[in-house]
């Protein structure tokens, strides 16, 4: 069966525009999953204390190497794009990185990458309540399907159309969410839903699907209904590089867009836990709490590992 063409920019630019989405179906190969997956089984079996990931059934946010319940593949795996050649390719491939910009109205920035072996079940949202760009809609996402999804394994769900609803500004004067005022927007959307009438609509992927969606589109993880389907997929944020550039964000070319060089999620861990196998990693301790650095740089602490062993870990810096 021939891939399906999606060439054609301009129309998929109204359409983005219009709906809010771009469902892609076929966009990869069932090979070149297959190639990703492989990579990624040999990057989490080899480095596995490198790799963060948050468990979907805690919230507790740990090294791969130390996670309790790995048999059930309940978690996200944050990041793996830092650590991985073969997934910036799949996340800003020459095609795809010009879809994007042309999306987006500039080069996209990969900022992070999620992988979930099983549904998310989050519930509805927009990310730029969580991921708010410093300007309006310069932040974009996609989702790639891994694995066929079930109905039962808590697909992806989403509303068309509803990026066209006015943001709702909180209390501080902002889009960003603020905890105590969630149920205050959860109210709003759902109202805005009624009055647009706007359908929950579900994605039901097949392998090698690409999902991309606006900044303000609601989505979400749609329900569990057999907790032993797996929904394998990865999703993707990127933000317009003008924003990155104002930041002064590390950014590494890739095709027509960017990738975001940064620290990894910071991890607490157990001074006890470094030892001779597993040494401290002072380098990147001290890039990640300026403060430290400029104490070690100054005479005032020795280092950033008496730093951790003495008050960092115990202040819940992680590494």
């Amino acid at each position: 069966m021939a891939s399906p063409d999606y060439s054609n920019t301009v129309a998929l630019k109204e359409q983005f525009k219009r709906d809010g989405y771009l469902a892609l179906t076929g966009y990869f190969s069932a090979e070149r999953i297959d190639g990703i997956l492989a990579a990624i089984a040999r990057l989490i079996e080899q480095r596995p204390r490198e790799v963060v990931v948050d468990s979907l059934a805690t919230g507790q946010r740990t090294f791969w190497s130390e996670a309790d319940g790995r048999e059930t593949r309940r978690f996200k795996f944050n990041d793996i794009y830092l650590l991985s050649d073969e997934v910036r390719e799949l996340a800003l491939g020459r095609e795809l990185s010009e879809l994007l910009a042309a999306l987006l109205g500039e080069p996209a920035v990969l900022c992070n990458s999620l992988n979930f072996q099983k549904g998310s079940n989050q519930p509805k949202h927009i990310d730029s309540l969580y991921m708010t760009p410093q300007t309006a809609q310069a932040l974009i996402a996609t989702w790639t399907a891994f694995e066929d999804a079930h109905p039962d394994s808590g697909p992806l769900v989403y509303y068309p159309g509803s990026h066209l609803i006015p943001l709702y500004r909180f209390k501080d004067g902002t889009h960003h969410a603020s905890p105590d005022e969630m149920p205050a927007w959860n109210a709003y959307i759902e109202e805005q839903l009624r009055e647009r009438n706007i359908p929950e609509k579900v994605f039901l992927a097949k392998k090698g699907d690409l999902f991309i969606w606006h900044s303000d589109l609601l989505h979400g993880g749609g329900k569990i209904n057999d907790q032993n389907r797996t929904r394998n997929s990865l999703v993707c944020h990127y933000y317009g590089e003008a924003d990155c550039r104002k930041l002064k964000c590390d950014l590494a070319p890739q095709h027509r867009g960017y990738w975001m060089r940064r620290l990894r999620q910071p991890v607490t861990v157990p001074p006890e836990a470094f030892g001779a196998g597993r040494p401290f990693p002072e380098k990147e301790y001290l890039e990640r709490y300026p403060d430290v650095k400029a104490a070690v740089l100054a005479g005032t602490c020795p280092s950033g590992w008496v730093h951790y062993q003495a008050a960092g870990f115990k202040e819940g810096r992680g590494i």
